[in-house]
């Protein structure tokens, strides 16, 4: 899996073809034509460069689609019968519907979208296996476990260790964090993503999501699933076994490395991406992550362990609350806030996609509600949330 069509080639489709994960998955496909071909592309709202993306790969007009939002244009295409490997690159939980179609019809789904993953998880897992789908990880700190497994048996894991950069408010402390600007939280140290993601990794909320993904991806209990702050990022994450041995994954912020990896696994692409210079790297480090200065990090453990609807009540409300301070009207602190009360109105238990559905239904309408009261709270502020 996935099986080549009739001339060799893997056939994929890029849902999300227009952001950065999808254009760097175009150029890693650009320069290897002869084992991956283009048979689908969805975007956001960039009607220009989807029509350029599909004039240079060759996709047919009705396979190339505006909508990535639309639940209608992600299930034709990732459940589409030439398509072979799916890329959901679609930001936040309107990926849903393009991992479910992907899993159910038997795909590779190479995943980039975490929040489909972390609110539908035992939907997700029964369509996987109903289907017989395979979901190999595109975000760099799960392609490094993905890769790191492969040195042990799952029974030998003692814990899975995920890295954070520390995004851009590393050492600072929680009273220092009350006038962030939008502008401060979109200066990430390593990564160049797009706004949404590089607020969540200035909260930490994006490393408690993966967390919850780690969980999902590879059966490892909460318990077990470990987070160290690494500000150099190239140390993706680890893996230690029960004879103390750990297996690492290194190399240079690259994401067409777990992109290619993702679309052709298990073998490997024939260049290097991210390929390290050991002569002039210097040290590496590691520390314990701040839980005072970024409770999203412990509130994403919190919803994990009480599973049901509570990590779609987290992602959904983390998705208004981020939206809010990107629009200026909470503070970053607040973010947090925002989740953490959604999460306190109570979850219920997540058995099929309509409850999914409803859980982040309700976890938007409590964090709209929410983010009211906070923005008429903050509005006597200066610096909340503007550039």
């Amino acid at each position: 899996m996935p099986v080549p069509n009739r001339d060799g080639r893997r056939r994929v489709a890029v849902l999300g073809s227009t952001g950065s994960i999808g254009t760097q998955a175009l150029d890693v496909i650009r320069g290897h034509r002869d084992a991956y071909e283009v048979v689908a592309l969805a975007a956001g709202r960039n009607a220009a460069l989807l029509a350029a993306q599909a004039a240079e790969f060759g996709v047919a007009p009705d396979c190339a689609r505006l909508g990535a939002d639309d639940p209608a244009v992600l299930t034709e295409l990732a459940s589409h019968p030439d398509v072979d490997v799916v890329l959901n690159a679609v930001v936040g939980f309107a990926g849903l519907p393009a991992t479910l179609a992907a899993l159910e019809h038997g795909k590779r789904l190479a995943l980039a979208n975490k929040e489909s993953l972390i609110a539908g998880g035992p939907v997700v897992a029964a369509v996987r296996a109903r289907g017989n789908g395979e979901i190999v990880p595109v975000d760099s700190e799960h392609s490094a476990l993905y890769q790191c497994l492969r040195a042990g048996d799952a029974r030998e894991v003692s814990r899975l260790v995920l890295t954070a950069s520390g995004g851009p408010f590393r050492g600072r402390t929680r009273a220092e964090l009350d006038l962030v600007t939008v502008a401060d939280a979109l200066k990430h140290p390593t990564w160049d993503m797009g706004a949404k993601i590089t607020i969540d990794s200035s909260t930490l909320m994006n490393k408690g999501l993966e967390v919850i993904e780690a969980h999902e991806l590879f059966g490892v209990d909460f318990d077990h699933i470990d987070v160290v702050v690494h500000p150099q990022s190239i140390v993706h994450s680890m893996v230690e076994f029960h004879d103390g041995a750990t297996i690492a994954q290194l190399s240079m912020p690259d994401m067409r490395l777990p992109i290619g990896l993702a679309l052709g696994a298990p073998a490997r692409l024939p260049e290097a991406f991210g390929a390290i210079d050991w002569a002039t790297t210097g040290s590496l480090s590691f520390e314990p992550p701040d839980l005072d200065a970024f409770p999203c990090l412990a509130l994403s453990y919190e919803a994990g362990r009480a599973g049901g609807s509570a990590p779609a009540i987290l992602s959904g409300a983390n998705e208004v609350a981020n939206a809010a301070f990107l629009d200026g009207l909470i503070p970053w602190t607040a973010i947090a806030e925002v989740a953490a009360e959604a999460l306190q109105q109570g979850v219920g238990n997540v058995a099929e996609v309509a409850d999914v559905l409803e859980a982040d239904r309700v976890a938007r309408e409590r964090a709209t509600a929410a983010v009211t009261r906070i923005a008429a709270r903050a509005s006597g502020r200066t610096n909340v949330g503007v550039q």
